[in-house]
């Protein structure tokens, strides 16, 4: 029989032996896992800072290959959707904190040691999920910008000019950010808890997604506030050229893996 999760107490406990049990959090968890992230970050601020300067790198790569290809338009959504990856790529963060959490002293080759998992087969699935969300993504900013500005800005002061003091402009602000939501909450409600539930209990990518999407169903407005931190984080680190992003992600994979502690039950012998 499959197993299903059901509320019992305040708690969502494990009705199955394949699904672990589900903590309902607090805003105050919320700030724990940032704190606690941040923790993770400045102990081991060098390497986590090279594993994700590539972030800054591809958005400038996406900036240059926009401006040249004409497709300027596609930068914000290029930009903006980037982030619907982040969980897969923060993996070798997760793994980090977990060490750390052991009492190890983790280099750069344990974060990429993720890709020995005996699972990885099932988070490269997930990654392709939100791969193609990501695709789908930019599908339909092409579609809102050829419904909206008709023809394609000349220039990213030409973009801005007829975003801002245009009609057409402000319902493509309004349509593609609303658009935009439903696929970055897409993305956030399979993906929030999924890839570190597959690094730490081996889960299969179908259960990791369905943990996550009950932890969200059932902790609305924590976890709300957690993706409302993380745009607002990652819309900071990329005003300075994106160059905060090297202290933003690092920030931000840590403190996932510390919220997935506080939302899953831990196992018990």
């Amino acid at each position: 029989m499959a197993s299903t999760i059901q509320i019992h107490q305040g708690r969502i406990v494990r009705a199955g032996p394949s699904l672990p049990g589900l903590r309902r959090i607090a805003p105050r968890d919320i700030g724990y896992a940032l704190r606690a992230g941040y923790e993770d970050f400045n102990a081991w601020p060098t390497h986590a800072a090279f594993l994700v300067v590539i972030y800054p790198i591809v958005g400038l790569l996406l900036a240059y290959a926009t401006a040249q290809q004409n497709v300027i338009p596609l930068f914000y959504p290029l930009l903006a959707g980037f982030a619907i990856l982040g969980p897969f790529a923060a993996l070798g963060l997760y793994e980090v904190s977990r060490r750390r959490e052991l009492g190890e002293e983790p280099g750069w080759r344990d974060a990429l040691s993720v890709m020995r998992c005996t699972n990885f087969s099932s988070m490269l699935i997930l990654g392709a999920i939100l791969l193609a969300i990501f695709v789908c993504w930019l599908a339909s900013a092409q579609v809102i910008y050829a419904l909206t500005l008709k023809t394609a800005p000349q220039s990213f002061g030409d973009l801005i000019h007829r975003s801002l003091y245009t009609r057409e402009g402000w319902a493509l602000i309004l349509i593609g950010n609303a658009v935009g939501f439903v696929f970055a909450a897409l993305a956030f409600t399979i993906s929030v808890i999924s890839f570190p539930l597959m690094l730490d209990r081996h889960l299969g990518a179908s259960d990791a997604i369905r943990c996550s999407v009950q932890a969200v169903r059932h902790n609305p407005g924590p976890m709300t506030l957690w993706g409302l931190i993380v745009a607002a984080a990652l819309l900071v680190g990329s005003a300075p050229l994106l160059i905060g992003l090297t202290v933003v992600l690092p920030i931000l994979g840590h403190a996932t893996w510390r919220l997935y502690r506080r939302v899953v039950v831990e196992e018990t012998n």
